[in-house]
């Protein structure tokens, strides 16, 4: 507010006379004084208002700024906290699992060793013979020839004998006549003359091709559980 002095009552201008019996020049004075000062008290106070304000708005956008940074390092910590906890189940769920899947292939591993040492005592079985012709059978038809050699360990070749294999030639349509023993393994390994194809289907054989089929309702048995 800027003020003029001819708006103080009772101030006269250089053009002005002073009136009869109007204020002194020191009274002028004392009022021009009052009236300044009065000036300079509003324009005090309207700064300290708008500074005030102005403190206020910046208090306001600092604390809201710090809620927001509060907030985003609060939601960022819950995050990595999840993070951990989620890495921490699927590490330890992940080392169950391989655990688990240890114990089953050892647990597999003794079964199948365990059947694989009993193989052996198969030709002990009251219908090993039929049991013997069976894997012949088998081995012709995958073998897919017209002549083949049948070869087998000792105890499999006393029940294939000449006359056992005389029978499944006629039966196969197939020439099939003894072949070099076998030293090792318990079944039949049947071969073309030349060598060139031959198929092995002794029982040790057999089980190996089996055993990833076998895995699961085996385990499953192993288990208790019912396929």
């Amino acid at each position: 507010m800027k003020l003029d002095r001819s708006d103080i009552p009772g101030w006269r201008t250089d053009s002005q006379e002073l009136a009869p019996g109007g204020p002194s020049p020191r009274g002028d004075v004392q009022v021009l004084r009052q009236a300044i000062m009065q000036d300079v008290r509003e324009e005090i106070e309207k700064i300290l208002s708008d500074a005030r304000s102005r403190a206020e708005d910046i208090r306001a956008q600092a604390q809201a700024q710090a809620n927001a940074e509060r907030d985003a390092i609060l939601q960022r910590a819950r995050r990595e906290a999840q993070d951990l906890r989620d890495q921490a189940v699927a590490r330890a769920q992940m080392e169950a699992q391989t655990l688990k899947l240890r114990r089953r292939e050892k647990l597999l591993g003794r079964c199948f060793a365990e059947a694989r040492r009993q193989l052996a005592s198969v030709t002990e079985w009251p219908d090993y013979a039929e049991v013997a012709r069976q894997l012949v059978r088998d081995a012709v038809s995958h073998l897919n020839a017209d002549n083949a050699l049948v070869r087998a360990d000792a105890e499999t070749q006393k029940v294939l004998d000449a006359n056992a294999l005389a029978a499944l030639s006629r039966e196969l349509g197939v020439y099939l006549r003894p072949g070099e023993p076998l030293d090792r393994g318990t079944g039949v390994v049947v071969e073309t003359p030349d060598g060139h194809r031959r198929y092995d289907n002794t029982l040790e054989t057999r089980l190996a091709r089996m055993q990833d089929v076998l895995r699961t309702p085996v385990y499953h048995v192993l288990m208790g559980e019912k396929l």
